[in-house]
This record gives C-alpha cells, structure tokens and sequence, in this order.
C-alpha cells in the first residue's frame, strides 16, 4: 500500500525539482523519482521507527533531501563513508544521484540500519552498504576517500572517532548550521580547515555550511 496520495506525489515532485534547479544540479528524471520513493519510505517507517524529529514530509523534503543534494557538488571522489547516518542522510541521495560511488553508511542504531537494509532493497541501490557499529570500533582494510556526516556533535569528535579510516588524502566533510568557529579553534594540530562553503538550502532560512578538513 502506497503511503503518499497522488495529489502528495505531485506536490513532493515539483517541490524536489525546483529545489534541484535552485541548487543548479542536473539530476535526471529517473533519479528524481528514486529520491521520492526514498522520501516515501523515510516518512512511512518514521512512524513506527522515530528515524526524524521532523514528521511532515514537505519538511523532510527541504531539511533532509535538498540539504543532502546540496553536497553533491563536493563529492568528487570515489569512496564515502557516511557517519552517523541516522536515515541515510546524506548517503542515500549521494548514492541515488552517483551511482557509480561507492557509498557505505554507518550507524550504531539497530532499527535505523533495518530501516537503511530496507530503503537500499526497495531502491535496488547497488552501491550502498549498510555498517551497523559505532565509527570509533569501525575498522576497515582499505582508507576512504571521503568521510562524511551530518550531526556530528563536534569537528574534534569527529575527528578523534574517524581518524584511524583516513588515508594520507582522505578528506572529511562536516557539515553544519552556522559557521562553527569555537570548534574550528578545537581543532587537533594535525589537522586543518581546507574550505568552506556556504549552501543555501532552497526554501530554508536559516545557515548551512560544509567545511572540508584534512590532514596536515
């Protein structure tokens, strides 16, 4: 049984496409409807599974979908990790729109990765893995290219917690509200701030930055 209403599909549709030329991205069709399956089966599960604070679906479509598209620029490597992804954000839609990525999500919640083995089912998302563990007991054999989250609670935390996955090029991406100058002052001395960007989350007022860190 489908949980959004025709008249909801086409609403959600035209919502995510003129986010989508806000944000000057080209995301074909096909894509865009993975997307709002996607959006779907977040709003559904999240009754039962409490994946969101946000609850009404037009709200998750601007602070959840158009938030997470809003990296895809920066996302110009092959291998991200995704910490603390919760719901798959922001792995999901990177997957969706960059399927030739390999994209692993990581969450230490049990019911948000059942919820994750579920969406990438649905989705036939090929290049997705799901890793339910904490990051700091996350080993892995190969360095990632990226490494990525978006409610992390600090930059040093993040740092400390993900520091045994990079590789001498790896880079992390933070993103975050409002600039975070009093954590970019914590920052280890090994590491060190390479850029900032400021997105504008189309229909949102409120500030969004992505910060790219790597090693000295």
């Amino acid at each position: 049984m489908e949980f959004f209403s025709e008249e909801q599909k086409t609403l959600f549709g035209q919502h995510l496409a003129d986010g989508i030329k806000q944000l000057n991205l080209n995301i074909d069709e096909e894509k865009q409807q993975l997307l709002l399956i996607y959006l779907e089966q977040l709003a559904k599960w999240n009754k039962a599974y409490n994946l969101s604070g946000i609850k009404q679906p037009e709200r998750m479509l601007s602070l959840h979908l158009l938030d997470s598209l809003s990296v895809l620029p920066f996302i110009n490597e092959e291998s991200v990790l995704d910490v603390g992804t919760g719901a798959g954000l922001p792995g999901i839609p990177i997957a969706i729109c960059k399927p030739n990525n390999d994209i692993s999500l990581l969450d230490s919640n049990g019911k948000k990765t059942r919820f994750l083995f579920q969406a990438i089912t649905q989705l036939k998302l090929k290049n997705v893995v799901v890793i339910n563990n904490r990051v700091e007991n996350y080993q892995s054999t190969e360095s990632v290219d990226i490494v990525i989250s978006r409610a992390y609670s600090s930059l040093a935390q993040f740092i400390t917690h993900t520091r045994h996955l990079l590789g001498e090029k790896s880079k992390l991406l933070a993103m975050k509200g409002h600039y975070p100058q009093a954590e970019l002052d914590e920052l280890p001395e090994d590491f060190k701030l390479l850029e900032v960007h400021e997105l504008h989350i189309p229909g949102e007022a409120g500030a969004r930055h992505l910060l790219e860190i790597v090693r000295i």
